[in-house]
């Protein structure tokens, strides 16, 4: 998976191309034609859920306890 870093890039990149009204988006040497601009909408939305995915602290450690009530 990528870091933040390059998911923000990714971001701004398909970003950049959407405002502009460009279909094609060329990032890190790739390149990528949406078909729509609801496809793209769906490819941003995407790496925002990654985005806050990546930026979520992890839980290491669970702890449960439990008594019998009495």
């Amino acid at each position: 998976m990528a870091d933040i870093a390059d998911l923000e890039a990714m971001r701004e990149a398909l970003l950049a191309a959407r405002f502009a009204g460009v279909r094609t988006v060329e990032y890190d040497g790739r390149r990528v034609t949406y078909a729509s601009d609801a496809e793209m909408a769906a490819a941003l939305a995407d790496l925002d859920r990654r985005i806050a995915a990546a930026s979520a602290p992890r839980v290491s450690q669970v702890r449960i306890s439990s008594s019998k009530g009495t």
